[in-house]
């Protein structure tokens, strides 16, 4: 007998229950489902559950990974976000080749993930007192549609990570002022990443930091909703 759409997504929440994974949305039919990997019981917790509760009002289940859940709980979500938030030195191996698009505001991350070189402030980094992205690519569809120039994304300046990106990958913004660093960049699934490595599926980097979600400007979320679109394939 064929299995409706709605017991599928009973039967799929149940079996992600006795993984021990969490969802708010387990039980709702969705967009698909994200798996948000955290620090559990970091001091930021609370942010991410904004996020979680933002991603689910778009129609998203969202699952709550913590820093150190292997890279296979996730294999069968449609988008993987990993928050900054996390300990890179805590995240277990699996990442980088995971077919599933993924995208992440962790800039220590980046290298582990071959999206970026290794060095710490030169490949990528944090800046500190920023508001402000130069958006270089505005008909890309993670451009949110906003004009290119200078865009207010945050109510006010806060810390932003940054990377460096290798030659397979699509600079949709940068900081203010420091062309040199992007703030926003996508890797296309097949994409040439950097050690020569090839994206398993679509990447994306953030700018945002542990805590400064909740300080995203109007178009800050624009680009953020558009960045989770694209990487989980709608746009």
């Amino acid at each position: 007998m064929p299995v409706s759409p709605l017991r599928r997504t009973l039967t799929i929440g149940a079996l992600l229950a006795t993984c021990g994974v969490t969802s708010a949305a387990a039980d709702t039919p969705s967009r698909g489902t994200v798996a948000l990997v955290m620090q559990a019981d970091g001091p930021n917790a609370a942010i991410d559950q904004k996020i979680r509760t933002h991603l689910e009002s778009r129609g998203f289940a969202v699952n709550l990974l913590n820093q150190d859940a292997p890279a296979s709980r996730a294999a069968h979500a449609r988008l993987v976000i990993m928050s900054s938030t996390i300990s890179a030195k805590l995240v277990g191996p699996g990442w980088r080749q995971l077919p599933v698009p993924l995208l992440t505001w962790e800039d220590d991350m980046l290298d582990d993930l071959a999206m970026t070189g290794k060095l710490d402030g030169t490949d990528y980094g944090t800046a500190k007192h920023e508001r402000f992205l130069w958006l270089v690519n505005a008909p890309h569809p993670v451009a949110a549609g906003l004009p290119a120039g200078t865009t207010t994304v945050y109510q006010k300046a806060g810390y932003m990570n940054w990377g460096k990106p290798g030659l397979g990958a699509s600079i949709i913004a940068t900081l203010y002022g420091q062309p040199e660093k992007a703030a926003i960049f996508v890797y296309e699934k097949g994409a040439t990443m950097d050690y020569e490595s090839q994206a398993p599926a679509r990447r994306v980097m953030f700018f945002i930091g542990n805590d400064t979600f909740t300080n995203l400007s109007g178009a800050g979320v624009q680009l953020f909703d558009a960045a989770v679109d694209w990487a989980a394939g709608d746009l």
